[in-house]
């Protein structure tokens, strides 16, 4: 952000223009950035050397920069027990709750969010359909990794080898029609939190009778919007492909 701009940006924001700006210089270190060289903090940062100076000085003397040997500027200990502080009283289930009801209420069926959990995946959180025909999973029950779209999107981005995991991560969606109980279809997209660690799956589940491929198109949308909000709740980066127009279609497809 060049300096004018955080300028005007300050000043609109009622905020403090220094403040801002050291703020800024914190948020340009990313994920693999071990320390950075003073030139290289006021290039991202779009500041000069000396003012970029002045604020990482002030930054490490309040523990949230270190400077070392070499010159080079690292994060310090300071933002860690910040992170810690925010981990404690962070309850994922008041970020997914009103999603899924979101969720549910724009595709018409049930949504679930789940997690892995060694070889298996658990249904953390659910929301059910409003129609009277669904599919009602409960809360707790644990169910195979490599059955139902839910279970295959979490061995994609837990790293799975082959050419569906690799297609599905090319997607960030997937849809399997009747694979796990011939009663029921499912489409599912990751989350993410900062990192980019993955954290679960958000999927919608319905009965097979209504999920040919037109009905996943539908509800590839609004998945895909709502897991983007949540993992930009839980800070992690969204999927900028545009996989939203063509539909994830299940290989193993279960006979008619």
């Amino acid at each position: 952000m060049a300096r004018a701009a955080l300028d005007i940006e300050a000043r609109e924001g009622g905020g403090v223009i220094a403040v801002e700006r050291a703020l800024a210089v914190l948020d340009v270190f990313t994920v693999g950035d071990q320390s950075l060289a003073l030139a290289e903090l006021a290039r991202r940062v779009a500041l000069s050397k000396p003012t970029v100076l002045r604020l990482a000085k002030s930054l490490a003397r309040s523990g949230y920069l270190v400077r070392n040997d070499d010159t080079t500027w690292r994060l310090g200990p300071k933002l860690a027990r910040l992170g810690m502080l925010y981990q404690s009283g962070f309850q994922i289930g008041d970020y997914v709750q009103p999603l899924l009801r979101r969720l549910s209420q724009a595709t018409g069926e049930s949504a679930a969010f789940y997690v892995r959990e060694a070889d298996m995946r658990v249904c953390l959180f659910r929301v059910d359909s409003p129609q009277s025909i669904g599919h009602h999973a409960r809360t707790g029950d644990m169910l195979p990794l490599n059955r139902g779209a839910p279970g295959h999107v979490l061995l994609a981005f837990g790293g799975q080898q082959g050419d569906l995991y690799e297609k599905i991560r090319q997607d960030f969606a997937y849809a399997t029609y009747g694979e796990r109980d011939p009663e029921v279809s499912s489409l599912a997209c990751p989350v993410f939190r900062i990192g980019q660690q993955l954290v679960g799956v958000l999927a919608v589940t319905g009965p097979t009778s209504r999920f040919d491929e037109a009905a996943v198109a539908r509800h590839l949308e609004p998945l895909k919007t709502i897991a983007n909000e949540l993992t930009r709740q839980l800070g992690g980066k969204t999927d900028n492909q545009n996989s939203t127009h063509r539909p994830p279609i299940d290989a193993r497809r279960a006979p008619a």
